[in-house]
């Protein structure tokens, strides 16, 4: 009959016993028996190729990009990218400092600022390093034909979206820094949106995700139209400026004009471990992949997206992470030996 050792031996006799040889549970024993993949042996060298990336909800675009990246970059025992589902991309950024099996996520560019000035994070600049710039998600305000410019929404409602969305989120801080007071709402937007074409209830609707955005490419009441948000040196420490075309939408932008805007950029972070320590190998495998892959993954079916990704961009605000600038830094040689 066999006996587990493990219920009958304390931990430090038991390790002695593997050790010697005598014990029947060490990593030896289960190779004469067991498929080597099986083994602890095998589960080591699998939890040391494998990068949880914390991505997002299901309906959201990041998912998706976390799962390409996936699927890109598997290199079999060397390299695994697990996509994890999370409760949203603001969520993540805590996920990514607090969470064991987290060694990267997709962040808004927004983020950062938020955990050095709100939550007050100790070093969480050390403790954070942004990889690539993926895409970026414009703010998009829609108002009523009263509201001329942004500065006329001081004292009005205007809807950021339900709590957790990137609107609520980024919406409420850009105001804020705007010097604009308002009456922030949190309300589903397809409710609001209702209710603003036959009354005042609410005054402007703001966005900011990818462009374009269906509801806002729909028929409007004459005088509905998009804002301008004025890109000043209060923004510039997290978000860059951008533009809606009349191509985005013909309803709302007459032929021949754009809405200037800003936008948030949507990062893919990683924690910043001890070069010594074999998470940040493993980072640097996945680095290596990712620059070596990316051609792969600018390919369709692949989202969009992928196209512009610029892994020499820089993104407001934030470090770059040491294996990614070392990449640049040789691929910038290779080109000048050229």
């Amino acid at each position: 009959m066999h006996i587990s050792l493990q219920r009958y031996v304390s931990p430090v006799a038991l390790a002695l016993l593997v050790l010697t040889g005598l014990g029947s549970v060490g990593p030896a024993a289960e190779a004469q028996s067991t498929p080597d993949r099986w083994t602890r042996q095998g589960s080591f060298r699998l939890n040391q190729s494998t990068i949880g990336l914390a991505a997002g909800l299901t309906e959201g675009a990041p998912l998706r990009l976390a799962a390409e990246l996936g699927r890109t970059l598997d290199d079999g025992d060397q390299l695994r990218v697990l996509p994890i589902v999370t409760r949203g991309i603001f969520e993540n950024f805590g996920d990514l400092l607090q969470l064991r099996g987290i060694d990267a996520a997709i962040v808004y560019g927004d983020t950062l600022e938020y955990f050095q000035k709100v939550e007050k994070v100790p070093r969480v600049s050390d403790k954070i390093r942004f990889v690539a710039s993926l895409f970026p998600s414009e703010m998009q305000i829609l108002v009523r034909p009263e509201i001329k410019s942004i500065a006329d929404l001081a004292g009005k409602n205007v809807n950021f979206n339900s709590k957790g969305t990137a609107a609520a989120f980024t919406g409420p801080m850009v105001f804020d820094k705007l010097g604009i007071k308002i009456n922030a709402k949190f309300d589903p937007h397809p409710s609001a949106m209702r209710e603003m074409k036959t009354s005042d209830a609410y005054s402007a609707v703001v966005f900011v995700t990818t462009k374009p955005v269906v509801p806002l490419a729909a028929d409007w009441p004459a005088g509905f139209k998009l804002l301008d948000v004025p890109y000043t040196k209060e923004l510039e420490d997290s978000y860059i400026p951008a533009t809606l075309d009349p191509a985005d939408y013909p309803k709302l932008i007459p032929q021949g004009s754009k809405i200037q805007t800003i936008a948030v950029p949507v990062v893919l972070a990683v924690y910043n471990w001890s070069p010594a320590s074999d998470r940040y190998a493993r980072l640097v495998r996945f680095v290596d992949a990712l620059f070596e892959k990316l051609p792969a993954l600018q390919k369709e079916p692949n989202h969009p997206a992928w196209k512009n990704v610029n892994l020499a961009a820089s993104v407001p605000g934030w470090q770059r992470f040491g294996p990614v600038t070392r990449r640049l830094q040789l691929a910038g040689r290779s080109a000048g030996q050229q």
